[in-house]
């Protein structure tokens, strides 16, 4: 292994030729190797246990491999960060990027809505040009992270197919999750759950929240079920990984099942992850959940799905950083080994977006890394970030 100077002057320059990081604990797929990797051309080359000669000196840091985040809204946060004020998008998209990857995130699927709630401060109009401006983003060798787009589907909504359409051949669509956000079932079941969150953001009175309820109920019970069928049926032609969402019962299961559903999303029962993941189901529950203790809605904890082992995959979901914090988090508890608790964050989401060619350090993977800095007692610190071998962050 020869040692080559990484040129990090120019964003975005391809590097071709050979780099060597030595001194690092290497997180593998099921074990920590203290040694040396090799990338060319942006591609890991080779591991090698022991001392290396030469080579950036990680001082014994970790090198876990890049972490792959399935669902989350979070450059709305950058686009609309007042209810009145719309940012650049191309700015907000960079700013959510910058955080993405300076978390460790190296490939990331950003969630789009399809359908609008009556309290969406966004439309179908802002989830096309934020489309567009994400395919401009990567083009133009202005993002970090690599970014796809995962598709949240509110089947209730009566526009849902309309807006789906628009977005049906776009080619970084690698995710679609069917959610129902109509109150009285799944994340919703508790109604003073549901009241507290939407009486109170749309500042409705008694009689008024009543009403939006009941149109709600009924426009689930109208549209729910025919856009769900639609739906799948076009992602499952188009090769498309098919999410549930919020799934709480076992008639639930049973219906992602018969639409081909690959991972169930916040089940909000034991029951529902139960029967998920004993049919083969990933499934994803929050990291702020871990890193929390708990449910912000009252729901079922990922750490005690964790505890039954039911829980394949970690997302970030609001909190970009709490997902390589929840890592770490739940290693420090002695609840999982670190091969282990990275495997949630990485090598499964991966898998679940099809994505066959990263997840884990391996030869012949993308050298999509990041390097760790942990003391006991504070949160992990990311000290380098790289994207098929290109330093990032």
């Amino acid at each position: 292994m020869s040692q080559q100077v990484v040129d990090q002057e120019v964003f975005g320059q391809e590097i071709a030729g050979r780099q060597v990081f030595r001194n690092a604990r290497i997180v593998l797929g099921d074990e920590v190797v203290h040694g040396s990797l090799a990338i060319t051309d942006g591609r890991i080359a080779d591991i090698v246990p022991g001392a290396a000669a030469a080579g950036e000196d990680f001082g014994g840091d970790f090198l876990l491999p890049g972490l792959v985040e399935l669902h989350t809204d979070h450059i709305e946060g950058h686009y609309l960060p007042r209810p009145k004020v719309r940012w650049n998008m191309m700015a907000a998209l960079q700013a959510h990027d910058a955080q993405v990857a300076a978390s460790g995130i190296t490939t990331v699927l950003d969630a789009l809505r399809v359908g609008m709630d009556e309290d969406a401060l966004l439309t179908s109009a802002d989830m096309l040009a934020m489309a567009d401006t994400i395919a401009a983003g990567a083009r133009g060798g202005r993002l970090r992270a690599d970014h796809h787009i995962h598709l949240r589907c509110e089947v209730s909504a009566p526009d849902v197919l309309d807006h789906f359409e628009t977005f049906a051949e776009n080619p970084l669509v690698r995710l679609v999750s069917l959610m129902d956000h109509a109150p009285g079932q799944r994340q919703f079941v508790d109604l003073d759950t549901y009241r507290s969150y939407y009486q109170r953001k749309m500042n409705l009175t008694d009689a008024a929240f009543r009403t939006f309820c009941d149109r709600r109920i009924a426009q689930s019970e109208t549209h729910a079920g025919p856009n769900r069928r639609a739906i799948a049926e076009v992602c499952r032609g188009a090769g498309i990984s098919i999410a549930s969402h919020d799934d709480a019962t076992l008639a639930h299961v049973d219906e992602a099942l018969e639409l081909g559903v690959a991972l169930a999303e916040f089940p909000t029962t034991v029951a529902a992850a139960q029967a998920s993941h004993a049919a083969g189901l990933l499934v994803l529950m929050g990291a702020p959940n871990i890193v929390r203790g708990g449910s912000h809605s009252g729901n079922v904890s990922a750490a005690d799905l964790l505890g039954r082992g039911l829980l394949d995959v970690l997302s970030s979901d609001y909190v970009p950083f709490s997902l390589l914090q929840s890592v770490f988090a739940l290693v420090e508890a002695g609840t999982l080994d670190l091969p282990a608790a990275v495997r949630l964050a990485s090598a499964n989401p991966a898998a679940a977006a099809q994505l066959n060619d990263r997840g884990a350090i391996a030869p012949g993977l993308r050298a999509d890394l990041v390097r760790v800095r942990a003391e006991p007692g504070l949160p992990p610190l990311v000290a380098g970030v790289w994207r098929e071998g290109r330093r990032v962050a």
